[in-house]
């Protein structure tokens, strides 16, 4: 009989697998010398989404090669938990997250600027553009892409479950446990510049005439200069942000 481990993926890494493998332990056969990592992404599992492994409950990087009659374990990312003296796989989550968005996620990113996230987006970015940003700028890659999220040099990222951009929102909020780090309209949704209050005679010749009777109050983006008010759109605005703490 061939040389095989026992391995387990737990929580959202079962997101993955083939429905036959989830939630319960699977034997794979040892074929060459391969590392964990290229066995867990072999499964589809991208190596972003894994934080801890224990081989026979000890912690092994993704370099561990792994022998016979092991017992292997894979936890997902604990982003929102300090593991670092145990965990072997990668830097330490980032405490105050930034992210990148690709070319699937337009809308989340303008949600994740509104509850005040340092948030880059462009429909344009190619793939290595996105991984390059993401380690150079210690950014989180949020994706609809395993495949980019397989790439050696990304560390932290993470594929978004949802299609709908409102449980997109609480998804990320949830998984990175954002809830109390929100500023909520402190970033422009379009261009993540930075927003400012302004006087009104600052911005009164870029206001509709019915806008300079109606409010008093405005403020401005200081990259692309867009106005902002508490006009009608503030209100749902005001729903979007309660509902992704929800």
């Amino acid at each position: 009989m061939s040389d095989s481990i026992a391995i387990r993926f737990y929580e959202e890494l079962n997101d993955f697998l083939h429905y036959t493998k989830r939630k319960k332990p699977f034997n794979i056969i040892l074929a060459g010398k391969r590392t964990i990592k290229d066995i867990i992404e072999s499964l589809g599992v991208p190596h972003t989404e894994v934080d801890l492994i224990l081989a026979n409950q000890r912690p092994v990087g993704f370099d561990y090669h792994p022998e016979k009659e092991d017992y292997i374990s894979v936890y997902p990312v604990f982003e929102a938990l300090d593991i670092s003296t145990i965990n072997l796989l990668r830097p330490a989550p980032l405490r105050v997250p930034k992210f990148v968005l690709d070319v699937h996620l337009g809308t989340l990113a303008r949600y994740l600027r509104l509850t005040g996230f340092d948030t880059l987006y462009r429909n344009d970015l190619q793939d290595e553009e996105i991984i390059n940003i993401s380690v150079s700028d210690q950014r989180i890659i949020l994706t609809r892409d395993r495949q980019m999220l397989k790439n050696g040099r990304v560390t932290h990222g993470y594929y978004v479950r949802n299609t709908n951009p409102g449980k997109q929102l609480r998804e990320i909020v949830s998984r990175f446990d954002l809830k109390d780090q929100f500023v909520p309209f402190t970033r422009c949704m379009d261009c993540n510049g930075l927003i400012i209050k302004v006087e009104k005679e600052d911005v009164i010749d870029q206001l509709l005439p019915k806008t300079r009777m109606a409010f008093h109050e405005f403020y401005r983006c200081n990259l692309c200069n867009k106005v902002y008010w508490k006009g009608s759109h503030y209100d749902r605005m005001i729903r979007i942000i309660e509902d992704s703490r929800s």
